[in-house]
């Protein structure tokens, strides 16, 4: 392998987990969110390998974005189908066997119990937030784009970017001071 085929792994390998949870937030399925992350690197890779790691990020992020918004139309059409057809079925979400295992940490139960209700509000409101506004936080404030590579991955102005930033910073500080 040569060491711009070593760059890329690392780069995808580097992202991965924070893309699955990205679309995870979007599918509310890991499943469906696995499927959607596998198809954005394969794209990603057939169409950017050859670009600068510098360009990368926001170029994947678009990709990314952009399957996912491919996915919420196939899943509107099947919902369609499904109710057309009475398809009821819902399938079983199975246990996470790493939840279940012991806390390396060592925190105390009451303080891990007090995180996990925090992350667990803060993924709920982040499922609330309209798409544009969950992209612009995800990819501003956890992965840590700037402004100019935030718009490039989401399609859209600085500007944009800026103001789905700062309302969805807003209606997340609402309702987190709601719960308190």
């Amino acid at each position: 392998m040569n060491e711009s085929s070593l760059s890329l792994d690392r780069f995808l390998a580097d992202i991965e987990r924070r893309a699955l949870v990205m679309a995870e937030l979007s599918t509310n399925n890991r499943d469906e969110a696995l499927d959607v992350v596998q198809d954005a690197m394969l794209a990603f890779v057939g169409r950017y390998a050859d670009k600068s790691p510098d360009e990368w990020p926001p170029l994947f992020y678009r990709v990314l974005q952009n399957k996912l918004r491919d996915w919420g139309r196939r899943m509107q059409v099947r919902k369609r189908w499904r109710i057309w057809l009475h398809d009821d079925r819902h399938e079983a979400v199975d246990a996470d066997p790493i939840q279940s295992l012991a806390d390396p940490r060592g925190e105390l139960p009451e303080v891990a119990a007090d995180n996990q209700a925090a992350m667990q509000e803060v993924l709920r409101l982040m499922r609330q937030l309209p798409q544009r506004q969950r992209q612009a936080v995800l990819l501003r404030i956890w992965e840590g784009l700037d402004v100019a590579q935030t718009a490039q991955a989401m399609g859209c102005s600085s500007g944009s970017v800026k103001t789905h930033l700062s309302r969805g910073l807003s209606r997340l500080r609402e309702g987190l001071e709601a719960r308190q």
